[in-house]
């Protein structure tokens, strides 16, 4: 028998988070996220996401084992304002028993209804800077920290269940090694005197601070367009401020300004802390601190995690003045390998970015809905 019980105190959101490390011990190429950084996430005192979302996390339970997970969740902007009538899930994990992911979304299509909203759909966070979607290809690939894993399965599941896939996503990378700096040297100097723009000489973290709030203005400009998005609200830039941009090295954040310093473009890099969370295994300590320092500093590959640029200044060769300074700091700090994060299938305008660097898609993802 199945019983589903909700997550509420430390501990049991703790059982929540711990069990995806049970379920993927012996598999390579899954993730471990931080166990206090996905408690505090989950915190509505702590996280802002919950001004706009509640969400309910689900264990399901069969002879007193945890056998699955997942959190109901309602993005209240993005059903009051941009009329989605959807309720989502997230932090999605199962045993290969349908069984038991019928029963744990049925707490999901119970939250639905509750509220007289018209579908579902994921597996996603609270918000468009949250992991997205299941994989659908590429499971023998390590994923990173900014994706979900999962077994083939779940796709199995869904589909049996009557889901049908939303969005689709790809994840590409490409061997620095292959650039060919020809490609956008000589655009570059041509774009920053035709516009009249210019790089930021920042070099620390401090100096990088006073301008993330207009970063986000200008992200949340950027892909307003976008179906799915939905903006980054003011203290959501708090929070996103404080728990990363400490972790990313000043020389992989870039943002170019024009002759009146009005923050035209931006794009942050990450290191690949992929490798480094597998070592920590969901704790800082005694040395996941370490681990993740270290690759701060010394990893060899880098993962785009955002790129934005003002709607205007967008089609005019902006992104050769972003590719020239990566060019310089990954060839000073001896870069092998780059990766991006997932894009969505959509998004022509960011595929056509990468297009010269012979990228190889190696995983694919999708959100998958149904009607309620």
């Amino acid at each position: 028998m199945i019983t589903i019980k909700e997550a509420i105190t430390k501990q049991e959101l703790k059982d929540f988070i711990k069990f995806s490390f049970t379920l993927y011990k012996d598999n390579p190429n899954w993730i471990p996220p931080l166990i206090n950084d996905e408690l505090a996430g989950f915190d509505k005192n702590e996280n802002p996401a919950f001004e706009n979302a509640e969400a309910y996390f689900y264990l399901a339970y069969r002879d007193g084992k945890i056998v699955g997970k997942l959190a109901a969740i309602i993005n209240w902007q993005e059903v009051n304002e941009q009329q989605k009538s959807k309720v989502r899930f997230g932090w999605f994990d199962v045993i290969d028993d349908i069984e038991v992911t019928k029963a744990l979304l049925e707490k999901v299509y119970e939250l639905g209804r509750k509220h007289n909203l018209e579908h579902v759909e994921g597996p996603m966070g609270f918000s468009n800077l949250d992991k997205v979607g299941i994989l659908t290809e590429g499971y023998d690939q390590m994923g990173t920290a900014i994706t979900w894993y999962n077994n083939a399965y779940y796709v199995d599941h869904l589909t049996q269940l009557g889901f049908e896939i939303e969005k689709k996503f790809i994840e590409s990378i490409f061997s620095f090694n292959n650039v060919d700096p020809a490609l956008f040297m000589k655009a570059s100097a041509l774009v920053k005197k035709r516009y009249k723009l210019r790089v930021l000489p920042l070099t620390t973290t401090a100096q990088i601070i006073p301008w993330v709030d207009k970063m986000f203005d200008l992200f949340n400009s950027s892909y307003a367009r976008l179906s799915s998005f939905v903006a980054v609200s003011d203290r959501q830039k708090e929070y996103f401020k404080k728990k990363y941009i400490g972790l990313i090295n000043p020389e992989y954040i870039k943002f170019i300004v024009d002759e009146n310093d009005t923050l035209i473009s931006f794009s942050i890099v990450m290191p690949d802390f992929a490798p480094a969370l597998k070592k920590a295994n969901g704790s800082l300590f005694p040395f996941g601190f370490y681990h993740l320092l270290r690759a701060r500093k010394h990893s060899k590959g880098v993962a785009f995690y955002l790129i934005g640029v003002l709607p205007e200044y967008q089609n005019k060769g902006v992104t050769a003045i972003v590719f020239e300074e990566y060019f310089n700091v990954f060839s000073k700090n001896k870069i092998e390998q780059c990766i991006r994060t997932p894009e969505l299938e959509e998004n022509h305008a960011i595929h056509n970015l990468w297009k010269n660097f012979d990228p190889k898609v190696h995983k694919k993802r999708a959100t998958f809905i149904k009607n309620l």
